[in-house]
Formats: C-alpha cells, sequence, structure tokens
C-alpha cells in the first residue's frame, strides 16, 4: 500500500467516526488529496427524507468546491462500515457507489486527470486502489459539454 493511501484511508476512517447516519447505520468517511498535499473531509449525511441525504465523497468534493479547489483533487480514499456502539466497524472493502463515481469525474475532467480511488473497510489492512477510468469507463462529464478535459 503506497504511504498516499495509508494517509487518505487514516484521514477518511477519522471522517468516517462523523458520519451522521440513524437510519442506515452505515458510516462512510472520504479524505480528497488536493495538488498543495492538503486534504479536504467528508462524511455521509443521512436525512430523513433518504433522497435528500448526501455520500461522504459527494461532501468532501463539494468542500473542496466550495474552496475554489475542484481542479485541485488529485486522490481519494474511501471507507465504510456498520456502526456498531458509536464505531464504524468491519474489514470489507468500501468502493464509491454510482453517483460517488460521476461526481468524482466531475473533478477529474475539470482537472484533466484521472483522480486515483483508494478503498478500504473501517477497519483492517485491506486496501483496494484504482483509477476513476477503471471504475467509471467512458464516464460522460464536463468534457463533453466542451468543459474541462477528458481524463488522461
Amino acid at each position: 500500500m503506497s504511504d498516499e493511501a495509508k494517509h487518505l484511508i487514516a484521514l477518511a476512517r477519522v471522517a468516517a467516526g462523523n458520519a451522521h447516519a440513524p437510519y442506515s447505520g452505515f458510516g462512510v468517511g472520504a479524505a480528497v488529496l488536493l495538488t498543495d498535499g492538503s486534504v479536504v473531509q467528508g462524511a455521509n449525511f443521512e436525512n430523513a427524507s433518504y433522497g435528500l441525504s448526501l455520500c461522504a465523497e459527494t461532501v468532501a468534493l463539494a468542500t473542496a468546491n466550495a474552496q475554489g479547489r475542484l481542479a485541485d483533487v488529485v486522490a481519494i480514499g474511501v471507507v465504510g462500515g456498520m456502526i456498531r456502539d458509536g464505531a464504524i466497524a468491519g474489514e470489507d472493502v468500501v468502493r464509491p457507489c454510482g453517483r460517488c463515481r460521476q461526481v468524482i469525474n466531475e473533478a477529474a475532467q475539470i482537472g484533466g486527470r484521472d483522480i486515483r480511488v483508494h478503498c478500504a473497510g473501517a477497519q483492517g489492512d485491506a486496501v483496494t486502489s484504482y483509477l476513476l477510468s477503471q471504475l467509471l469507463p467512458d464516464a460522460f462529464g464536463p468534457a463533453d459539454l466542451g468543459i474541462g478535459a477528458k481524463r488522461g
């Protein structure tokens, strides 16, 4: 496992501890690495009206965007697991959902890079790393509308 993956997974695990997931009982954390080495974190945020819930990856990317840094995203770490006794538990590797892959693609095309995605469980040493293009091949995004660049 790369140092980058270790760092982002550790920060995503911290973020997962802030998950608001009273309905699913499944907490997710994300940590987004920016070009200058800074990291933005996010946790899932559920709502009683389920459709209004936000995934951790989306929260972290929206935070990066609010800082004017969407084009600076180079990698993301994602973890998740069941909430047990107030903590996130489980060793199964969690990957971004389809919606999150599309949101990550927005940052990838705006930044002109193929974002690295590091995935892990809430606990354990198992980490699987991908390029976004492996998780979402032939993606539709800003480049198809003349904005940004296709990932490379």
